[in-house]
C-alpha cells in the first residue's frame, strides 16, 4: 500500500502507491502521518486519462484537498500533503518531482515539532481526525461532489465560501466532538477544564455537551461538577 523512502537528514517521506490513486482513502493518509512521517506524497495518472475508466485519480485529488483543510485545522502544514499526476512514462518528472517534495519537506522539518505541537498533543489530534474518517467520506460523498472534472474547478470549489461553511458546519463540529470524548475518556472534566485543553469557547465545549448528552454519549456527575463518558 505504501512505500517508505528515508533521506540522509532523516526526513521521512511516505510514497503512497496503489494500483489506482482513487483507491488512496483519507485513512491511508492520516495513518501515515501517525506513524511518523513527515510528508506524504501521492502519484496518480494525469487527469481525464484515466486507465480504469473511473477517474479516481479526481477522487484522490478530492481526498488531498479535503486533508489539507483538516491539516490545517490541527495545526499541521497542509504543505505535507502532496499531489502530482503523471503518465507511467515520465519516470524522470516523478523523479524531480518526488525530489523536490523532499526537499520541501526537509524544510518544513519534523511533523509536529517544527508545528509547535509535542508529540502527545499530536498523537491527540490526528486520533481524534481518524475516528471521525466514515463520517468525513460520508460528507465528501454527499456534500463536497465537485460538479466539473477540470483541476482548476475542484481547487476553486475546496476553496469557496460555500465549502468553507460546510467544512465548518459539517466537520469541525464532529472534530471537537471527537476531541472531547478522548479527554473524557482519560477522565472526567468539567466544561472550563475541556474549554482550556482545547482552546475552544466554554460556550461552545456547552453546547456539544448538551447534544452529546442528548444523544447518550456523555453524562453530568453533580457530584463533581464534571462530565464523564455516559
Amino acid at each position: 500500500m505504501a512505500g517508505v523512502s528515508r533521506l540522509q537528514y532523516a526526513t521521512e517521506i511516505r510514497l503512497i502507491r496503489v494500483m489506482c490513486s482513487g483507491r488512496v482513502d483519507l485513512e491511508f493518509i492520516l495513518r501515515a502521518f501517525s506513524n511518523g512521517a513527515d510528508g506524504v506524497f501521492i502519484g496518480g495518472c494525469r487527469l481525464n486519462e484515466c486507465n480504469y475508466i473511473t477517474h479516481g485519480n479526481y477522487d484522490a485529488l478530492s481526498n488531498v484537498l479535503l486533508s489539507r483543510k483538516i491539516m490545517e485545522h490541527i495545526g499541521l502544514n497542509p504543505e505535507r500533503l502532496r499531489i502530482e499526476f503523471m503518465s507511467s512514462g515520465d519516470g524522470i518528472l516523478l523523479a524531480e518531482m518526488i525530489n523536490d517534495f523532499c526537499r520541501k519537506a526537509e524544510k518544513i522539518g519534523s511533523l509536529g515539532k517544527s508545528e509547535g505541537i509535542d508529540e502527545k498533543g499530536l498523537k491527540f489530534k490526528l486520533e481524534a481526525v481518524t475516528k471521525l474518517i466514515p463520517y468525513v467520506k460520508l460528507v465528501e460523498r454527499e456534500k463536497l461532489r465537485v460538479p466539473f472534472k477540470s483541476e482548476e474547478a475542484y481547487h476553486k470549489f475546496f476553496s469557496s465560501d460555500e465549502v468553507n461553511r460546510l467544512f465548518n458546519d459539517l466537520i469541525l463540529d464532529k472534530l471537537a466532538i471527537s476531541q472531547i470524548m478522548l479527554l473524557l475518556r482519560e477522565k472526567p472534566l468539567s466544561t472550563g477544564e475541556m474549554s482550556e485543553i482545547l482552546g475552544l469557547n466554554p460556550s461552545e465545549v456547552s453546547r456539544h455537551m448538551h447534544s452529546s448528552s442528548r444523544h447518550g454519549l456523555v453524562r453530568y456527575d453533580e457530584n463533581r461538577n464534571r462530565y464523564a463518558l455516559a
